[in-house]
């Protein structure tokens, strides 16, 4: 959400949000591994150290929850749907033991 009108550092991300800046670096190297973010430009702070900032590829995520099961489209600013087709995709939730016995109960 940080990203997705103008592109920000990881700092500007921490500072706003909230999260530690290591978690930050790992939450932007995995949206980046996943074609969802992508740094645009890197400038030189006063510091002398490069900055880079980073941009949310992502036009529209549309999600949908029925019988357990999350299903995801993911649909890039490029218009394309790159590695995420133009397909659904089905996300199933590991339910812990108390929920499991909570389900066979139903059944």
């Amino acid at each position: 959400m940080a990203t997705t009108r103008k592109p920000r550092s990881a700092q500007e991300i921490s500072q706003k949000y909230g999260i530690p800046i290591a978690a930050c670096y790992r939450r932007i190297r995995d949206l980046q591994s996943a074609g969802l973010l992508e740094c645009k430009e890197r400038k030189l702070s006063q510091q002398g150290k490069r900055i880079s900032y980073y941009l949310s590829t992502l036009r529209n995520a549309y999600l949908f929850f029925e019988n357990g099961k999350l299903r995801v489209k993911f649909q890039l600013k490029t218009g394309e749907t790159d590695q995420f087709s133009d397909q659904w995709h089905d996300i199933e939730f590991k339910l812990d033991e108390e929920q499991k016995d909570t389900e066979d109960e139903k059944k």
